[in-house]
């Protein structure tokens, strides 16, 4: 990976701060997280995973379609670049997946047969607690990361664990369980959200998706509560097709 300019980043850190006001929506953030982090190191997919308040990693965001069923799969047979940054806490960095047959025997031909060849993964560090991680995935050779590059893509998903806290009134871990907690129940709603809609115009989930995104941010509107709208009262949102 190129370096990316000062000026790029700070751009995006600007967003991310822009975003992170009282009432911001957890779901678009982590999802803004992902499409950035992508865009800036040039990545073809990035997805996001955080633990429940039982440790257990559940899929959160991702840039893409693609990259949801393939952390589906990382978590159900948990083993992975995600599984490894959440148990040590330290980065997983440039694996060739070709060559990861031994380190993640189901994993990696699994991810190799999703057209992706590198991956690298980030944890969520909040504090001296691991809340989730973030992998990134290349789809040609010759994108490793350097020494520049880690400490700044560990920075967005450091951000990433910030935006939990961004009312600063988290001190207890129970208290940030039940945050999580309620993100990953947003969650099921805009997975069902995206079915819906992707059903009823004949269009792909990544394509309902944004058109979901869209107008939440075009009216003002949480996008759990437009995914809400959706699946319990379609009617009430006139412009959504």
């Amino acid at each position: 990976m190129t370096t990316v300019s000062t000026e790029r980043l700070a751009a995006v850190f600007v967003e991310f701060a822009d975003t992170l006001v009282e009432e911001f929506d957890l779901i678009e953030f982590l999802h803004m997280i992902t499409d950035r982090t992508a865009d800036l190191v040039g990545a073809a997919a990035v997805g996001l995973v955080l633990a429940d308040r039982d440790g257990r990693l559940e899929y959160m965001a991702g840039s893409n379609e693609n990259v949801k069923l393939l952390e589906l799969f990382q978590l159900q047979t948990r083993e992975g670049p995600c599984q490894e940054a959440y148990r040590t806490g330290k980065p997983v960095i440039n694996v060739d997946l070709s060559a990861a047959v031994s380190r993640w025997p189901r994993f990696a031909p699994e991810a190799a047969a999703s057209g992706f060849q590198s991956v690298h993964a980030f944890p969520l560090r909040l504090r001296s607690s691991v809340i989730g991680a973030m992998n990134v995935f290349g789809d040609t050779k010759g994108g490793d990361f350097d020494d520049h590059d880690v400490p700044i893509v560990q920075a967005l998903a450091d951000v990433a664990a910030i935006g939990l806290l961004q009312e600063r009134a988290i001190h207890r871990g129970e208290v940030l369980s039940e945050q999580l907690q309620g993100a990953l129940n947003s969650r099921i709603v805009i997975e069902q959200a995206k079915g819906a809609v992707a059903q009823i115009h004949d269009i792909s989930v990544d394509e309902a998706f944004t058109r979901i995104r869209t107008y939440a941010r075009n009216n003002n509107k949480k996008l759990t509560d437009v995914a809400h709208a959706v699946v319990t009262n379609r009617s009430s949102l006139p412009g959504l097709s």
